[in-house]
């Protein structure tokens, strides 16, 4: 084994000493490196999004402004015709007896087949039951025009109207008078709706006239509405007036008293029978074409106006997003009417 001399010693030394001089320059280096990167990487990378607890969130309750309303009727319905929605609501699928709102269906069947200058007759059959003021007056032979008679019909409620009406619509369709008003009650899709007469009333002590729902009722008087914009207008006068053929005017106030009360009413029809009751249908102008039906099924005789009113204030505060007070019942004015 060689013996190192002292230079060897002193060289290997000083190599020794570069080699760690090396090692700490690389070192430094790396750090430097490194500790760039990670502040690059902070500065320039994206962050994960932030965890945001959670904060809970309420939907407003609107008011209820159908919240005090207490009717005497059995069914009841306040229905948007712009959109379709109820706005209330009260065994609106119920089937009940119709009495005289059955003229909507009459009216509105006759309005598909017959044409305005069509020339209606009072039939011996349409005058043999006279039976009410809205009917005095007319005489066989006598003849009007389908639009005429149908203002007054759908007005006054008049009973002989309605029996020539469907009378002379169903000869022109050849049809029996049952399958002409079930064929229009089909077409606008109502669903508890039929008539076993053109007047609704009551057939016997036990059996209607004609039956329906308060939804039916609501979708007819729209349709009606719509087919039949100015016999419509006529239910919404205090009086109507036509003139036969023959000459001679026939003046009949109309069965619902309060029709100058409604603000833009757009159609009306009462109807009352001892099955049925008291039964009252009102379309108004809610705003700018804004149709609202408002019907009232098997109340009384006053009731229905009473009913009707409620449910017209009630909408009312609804629209403007409010409760109405409550209020005790305001007296009807008496009719009697068909």
């Amino acid at each position: 084994m060689e013996t190192e001399t002292i230079a060897q010693a002193v060289e290997r030394v000083r190599r020794g000493r570069r080699q760690l001089k090396q090692a700490g320059i690389a070192l430094i280096g790396l750090t430097l490196v490194l500790g760039g990167g990670t502040f690059l990487a902070s500065r320039f990378m994206p962050h994960p999004a932030p965890v945001l607890e959670a904060t809970a969130t309420t939907t407003p309750v609107l008011p209820d402004s159908y919240a005090h309303v207490s009717l005497i009727g059995k069914a009841a319905i306040v229905y948007d015709l712009t959109n379709g929605d109820t706005l209330y609501a009260q065994n609106v699928y119920a089937q009940l007896p119709l009495a005289s709102v059955t003229k909507l269906l009459t009216l509105y069947a006759a309005s598909q087949v017959l044409s305005s200058s069509t020339p209606v007759v009072m039939t011996p059959d349409s005058v043999s039951s006279i039976d009410d003021a809205s009917d005095i007056g007319f005489k066989p032979g006598e003849t009007f025009s389908f639009h005429d008679l149908a203002r007054l019909t759908l007005a006054a409620s008049s009973n002989t109207g309605a029996k020539a009406i469907v009378e002379a619509a169903s000869n022109a369709r050849a049809q029996d008078q049952t399958s002409l008003l079930a064929s229009a009650a089909s077409a606008i899709g109502l669903k508890q709706t039929y008539a076993l007469n053109g007047t609704g009333l009551d057939q016997n002590e036990v059996v209607s006239g004609a039956y329906g729902s308060a939804h039916d009722v609501a979708v007819l008087a729209g349709a009606l509405l719509k087919k039949e914009p100015t016999i419509a207008e006529a239910s919404t006068q205090p009086v109507v007036s036509i003139t036969s053929q023959q000459g001679i005017k026939h003046t009949f106030a109309n069965t619902n008293v309060d029709v100058t009360h409604i603000p833009n009413i757009l159609i009306s029809k009462t109807g009352y029978t001892d099955l049925a009751g008291g039964n009252l249908v009102v379309v108004y102008d809610a705003g700018i074409d804004h149709p609202i039906a408002v019907v009232v099924l098997g109340s009384t005789e006053e009731g229905r106006f009473v009913d009707v009113k409620q449910l017209i204030n009630a909408t009312a505060a609804h629209f403007a997003g409010i409760v109405p007070p409550s209020t005790t019942a305001v007296s009807a004015a008496t009719t009697t009417t068909l």
